[in-house]
């Protein structure tokens, strides 16, 4: 059953209402749906309702409520990932399969060693490539929520984001190496149903002493993510698969 994501909350909402935009384009043109039809809605609010088409114009479809799902495919923890700007479309793939594995909010930022350098005028236009990235990524994943896409920051920015979060992790090859395997675990442990957690991730190049030094000073835990060195594009999936997997599967 298809899925859209509608720009309102079930308190704001009548019995019906209008799916606007370019969905509009993809129900009737590309989908081919008529009156009658049945999809799945999903409100800014996380809360999903079986709907039925009512009538397709030009400008929007008109949808009428049959019935509300109280199932959520949401992780139980809000998981913030932050990546050192990475080159190509390295960030498109996180983004698209962080998506997939329940990430909340995505926030690039300008590592030392970020070979990419965004202008306001380029990042605004990735800013939103990148949303419709998420947005299709969580139509197909049947997420109930789009994640959050901000435009990069500066490492200072991010602590100050962090503040808000649970827990705070980085995770950082060198201790890796050094055989550290247990700060994941005990990290997790202190993570409870409805917590936050911030996991920041370098680029291809890694994190610098400096940066690394900035981070544990605003009370980041420096983890391993076991002995192999993962890539920049694959180390925040192992992160959100070992969250899944703790805060899910073993439940």
């Amino acid at each position: 059953m298809q899925r859209y994501f509608i720009e309102s909350t079930k308190k704001g909402l009548n019995e019906r209402f209008f799916i606007t935009g370019d969905d509009v384009h993809h129900i009737s043109r590309v989908m081919r749906m008529k009156a009658n039809d049945v999809i799945i809605c999903c409100f800014n609010d996380g809360f999903q309702a079986k709907c039925k088409i009512v009538q397709i114009t030009n400008e929007n479809v008109e949808c009428e409520i049959i019935e509300w799902i109280e199932q959520s495919n949401e992780l139980p923890v809000e998981v913030v990932i932050v990546s050192g700007l990475p080159k190509g479309d390295k960030l498109e793939w996180i983004i698209q399969k962080g998506t997939e594995l329940g990430a909340s909010t995505f926030i690039p930022f300008n590592a030392a060693r970020s070979v990419v350098k965004l202008d306001q005028k380029k990042a605004a236009k990735k800013v939103e490539r990148w949303g419709k990235i998420a947005k299709e990524a969580a139509e197909q994943s049947h997420r109930s929520k789009i994640p959050n896409v901000e435009s990069p920051k500066s490492l200072q920015e991010i602590i100050q984001l962090a503040e808000e979060a649970d827990v705070k992790v980085v995770a950082y090859e060198e201790v890796a190496k050094d055989g550290e395997v247990s700060q994941l675990h005990q990290s997790f442990n202190q993570l409870s149903s409805g917590g936050k957690v911030f996991a920041l991730f370098g680029p291809e190049g890694g994190l610098t002493d400096k940066e690394i030094g900035q981070l544990i000073e605003a009370g980041f835990v420096i983890c391993g993510l076991g002995p192999r060195i993962l890539r920049a594009e694959t180390a925040p999936l192992y992160f959100l698969s070992a969250i899944s997997y703790h805060f899910e599967l073993m439940r």
